[in-house]
């Protein structure tokens, strides 16, 4: 009998461990799914409560952003010579506006002005006027006037059950995915390693999330240029009658074509810890620079005869895939929670139009390829803020459409060469005041990182010694080394 009692003992008290066992997986994977849940509730409570605040009440609602910089900016180039700002103040606005008349329809505008302290120099129209080009009108130092960063409608009906977005207008396509964790901003459309610069155009999105956690796939449309005459730009009069060379608005013969793009989003999953994201996008009638056939050296150069001309040359494609992790593990400790890591890798590929080296692209006239890798983390540190490392990397023919980054040397996202960043940012009243300190090297192994499509952008190896001897010849003298040190202030609300 007690033989009886002691093996149902060790029968019952095996089942019970294993049931525990058992049990205790159970509520793992429960505590699992409750944290993905929570994560994705997060994020749409923060989309609620955008909308909610948008329709309250019958009126539009402002937001503010202001941000005061500090840069000290140094440059080296090849021949040894130095150029450097080392106390450039410049004070930026944001002025959002919403409204939402009803649940499925918004309208959202920024109004924007960015510029140096005081007056400068030669401010504005400088360098071809590239400094006040619509791409980058907004995220250069220009003056104290507004001018329009983003006006758009945004339409979001449920079409067959799938939560879709329609939206037309100046839409948000910079701060995108990745580049908006060190600018300390919510992720716009694009993705960051290949686009960030102003656009008017279109989007149109269809959520697939009932099949797969955060899945959804979207077309965007854009025009960066058009081909269009301005109001009585070349009107001409004469005895017995008036004529215009060029009606208003017309197309006008020999300028540059209508620069339009168009590009796919595809986010395959994203359940709020780990994230995937792809693009790919085609630029069609890009600009860029060559040389001015009229202009006969060593005259100067006017304004009637130039010595180079803008012109479309091309197609330019572009993919990229890129992946986040916000959070390793789960609940290893409160540091790891908080981490996050990422990665992400891109191509461009040039599509001439010509054959003649002079409207080449990039320097070539046959079809050329780039690629980049990024990688990076964010990480909390004791004082309650985030401290972030980034690196990429780009080779000889890269070229994505990052000309509005937000950084003062010029983009890192277009390097061809290595690009090294560190920065801390740290709320210093909630989620209203912060600071940010921020430090970025460039070391370049081309030049041309930051031109446009033309032979400006051509490559030059800045380590072989006879294509820097050759590019000094025609008075080149290409940056090696760039860095900012940038120290700001940032007011939200």
């Amino acid at each position: 009998m007690k033989k009886i009692i002691a093996l149902s003992t060790v029968a019952f008290l095996s089942t019970a461990l294993y049931a525990n066992a058992d049990m205790q997986s159970q509520i793992d994977e429960l505590t699992k799914k409750v944290q993905t849940l929570e994560k994705k509730q997060t994020k749409n409570t923060e989309k609620i409560s955008s909308v909610n605040a948008l329709a309250a009440k019958d009126n539009l609602k402002f937001d503010v952003d202001f941000r005061t910089s500090y840069d000290n900016i140094q440059y080296e180039t090849v021949g040894k010579k130095k150029y450097s700002n080392d106390a450039l103040y410049s004070n930026r606005l944001w002025l959002g506006m919403g409204y939402a008349p009803v649940d499925t329809m918004i309208f959202k505008g920024q109004l924007s002005f960015n510029k140096a302290f005081g007056a400068s120099y030669a401010q504005r129209g400088t360098g071809h006027g590239f400094d006040t080009f619509d791409w980058v009108i907004n995220e250069n130092l220009t003056d104290d006037t507004l001018k329009v960063r983003e006006a758009y409608w945004l339409w979001t009906p449920t079409v067959g059950g799938f939560p879709t977005t329609l939206s037309v207008g100046r839409r948000p396509a910079t701060n995108g995915y990745l580049i908006n964790l060190r600018d300390d901003d919510k992720a716009k459309s694009p993705m960051g390693h290949v686009i960030n610069m102003e656009f008017d155009g279109a989007s149109a999105s269809v959520q697939l999330d009932k099949y797969v956690s955060g899945m959804y796939v979207k077309l965007c449309l854009g025009r960066g240029l058009t081909n269009a005459a301005s109001w009585a730009s070349s009107a001409t009069y004469y005895a017995g009658g008036g004529g215009a060379v060029s009606p208003n608005y017309a197309e006008v013969s020999g300028a540059l074509d209508n620069v339009d793009m168009l590009g796919v989003i595809f986010k395959p999953y994203d359940n709020g810890q780990y994230s995937l994201m792809t693009k790919y996008y085609r630029g069609f009638n890009v600009p860029g620079m060559v040389n001015n056939p009229s202009y006969v050296p060593p005259a100067a150069p006017t304004a009637a005869v130039p010595a180079m001309l803008m012109k479309s040359l091309g197609e330019m494609d572009g993919a990229a895939i890129s992946g986040k992790i916000d959070g390793i593990g789960n609940e290893i400790n409160d540091f790891l929670d908080s981490t996050v890591i990422f990665a992400s890798f891109a191509w461009s590929q040039t599509r001439p139009d010509s054959t003649n080296a002079a409207d080449a692209m990039l320097g070539s006239t046959e079809q050329k390829s780039g690629t980049s890798y990024w990688i990076g983390t964010q990480m909390p540190n004791m004082t309650g803020g985030k401290f972030g490392l980034e690196y990429n990397h780009g080779s000889k023919y890269w070229r994505p459409f990052t000309y509005g980054e937000d950084t003062m040397v010029g983009s890192k996202m277009a390097t061809r060469g290595s690009a090294y960043e560190a920065y801390w940012t740290q709320p210093i009243i909630d989620d209203v005041f912060s600071m940010q300190i921020r430090y970025t090297y460039l070391d370049y192994d081309y030049s041309g990182s930051n031109g446009f499509f033309g032979n400006g952008g051509a490559p030059i190896d800045l380590s072989s010694s006879t294509e820097v001897a050759a590019a000094a010849l025609q008075g080149s003298d290409p940056v090696k080394t760039a860095q900012d040190i940038r120290v700001y202030f940032r007011y939200r609300y």
